[in-house]
């Protein structure tokens, strides 16, 4: 039986939800996954981008129920140090909480106009003007890591928190066929190919509700 429970909207479509099943996986925390029901009009409202709710993500463990992302993310944090969510060094800890901070705060043309949907392609996909400054934003982050810590990862040669913030941006890069160059593009594939990534995926791909709002043809 598993020590804890996290309860998400989607595995398809919900990014916050996604993060928080990373972050349980750098933890090395075993979970029991509770989707809650798409018709939910919370749940709907959420992936929709219309109305913020602290029913997902939720973990429930020792004791502990914790929602938002962020603080999920820290109490795993605190409750398992040695797995290395944040690094240990001061000022990368510092950046590292930095850019986290910024996609949990921000980035919100990117999310609105490329919604995640991790079972559809959309190629040759206009990006409109309020999206690309965000994602010039992302890359921009993502190539002064790869400067500063020379690494596979964005902190380095294993993946973190930031990474797991930034795993939903690199699977909506995929989704919408967004052109990056290739340190960036070398990155999303390994994201892509991280082994929760895979698993998490896979369940997407096997849920069989749908949001019409989120599967048209754009």
């Amino acid at each position: 039986m598993a020590a804890a429970r996290l309860t998400i909207s989607s595995r398809n479509y919900s990014s916050w939800s996604l993060r928080a099943w990373l972050f349980c996986e750098l933890a090395g925390l075993e979970v029991e996954v509770e989707a809650l029901p798409l018709e939910d009009p919370g749940v709907r409202a959420e992936l929709l981008l219309l109305s913020p709710t602290v029913m997902t993500p939720r973990l429930d463990h020792d004791g502990a129920s914790v929602w938002d992302t962020i603080a999920i993310a820290e109490y795993l944090d605190e409750w398992k140090p040695e797995a290395g969510l944040f690094p240990t060094e001061r000022v990368k800890r510092a950046h590292c909480r930095s850019i986290v901070g910024e996609m949990h705060g921000g980035f919100y043309n990117l999310r609105s106009a490329l919604p995640m949907n991790l079972r559809a392609r959309y190629p040759n996909f206009r990006v409109f003007t309020g999206a690309k400054s965000d994602i010039r934003r992302v890359l921009a982050i993502w190539e002064e890591c790869f400067e500063k810590y020379d690494g596979d990862f964005l902190m380095g040669d294993k993946p973190c928190a930031a990474d797991a913030m930034y795993a939903p941006v690199c699977t909506r890069f995929v989704t919408y066929g967004v052109e990056i160059d290739d340190r960036a593009s070398a990155y999303c594939d390994r994201i892509m190919k991280w082994a929760p990534m895979k698993e998490w995926i896979r369940e997407a791909k096997a849920e069989p509700e749908e949001i019409e709002e989120l599967d048209v043809e754009f």
